[in-house]
């Protein structure tokens, strides 16, 4: 599925809380219950985003050449913004990663409905994903060059 689509997916689900942002919080707690969990040995100090209130631990890597993240938080809500963005790019290309607009993210209120510090952490974690996808891109693109 494409980034777009699954945003398109986010927004469509966000919408039937309507104004009820108890609803959408509730909602974002339960899709941190379902977070793919970082295993232990990568929720360590480097793997921690910076910029974030809570701690948040990112992991990625490269399978099949898409990008794989997995994440854990110390914190309900901020675990739930983690597994929204882990459901929207995980599993794509770098380029696709790199390209992402994020604009679910406007369409459902998030950025408006969170406090300052929260703000600045989610878009941290996007820093930090668009950042490990270019890491990756340039692996890909040193592996060609050399291959060649």
């Amino acid at each position: 599925m494409r980034i777009a689509e699954i945003e398109n997916e986010i927004v469509e689900e966000f919408e039937l809380f309507g104004d009820d942002w108890e609803g959408k919080y509730e909602h974002l707690i339960d899709l941190g219950k379902h977070l793919p969990l970082i295993d232990k040995q990568y929720k360590t100090d480097d793997r921690l985003i910076k910029g974030c209130q809570s701690k948040v631990w990112l992991h990625s890597e490269l399978k099949d050449e898409k990008i794989v993240f997995t994440a854990d938080s110390d914190a309900i809500i901020t675990k739930g913004i983690v597994a929204l963005m882990i459901r929207v790019i995980s599993g794509h290309t770098a380029d696709e990663i790199i390209n992402a607009q994020f604009e679910f993210i406007n369409k459902i209120g998030l950025i408006e409905h969170l406090s300052p510090t929260r703000s600045n952490g989610l878009l941290s974690m996007i820093k930090q994903m668009k950042l490990d996808a270019i890491a990756y891109k340039n692996i890909s693109i040193k592996t060609n060059y050399k291959l060649n």
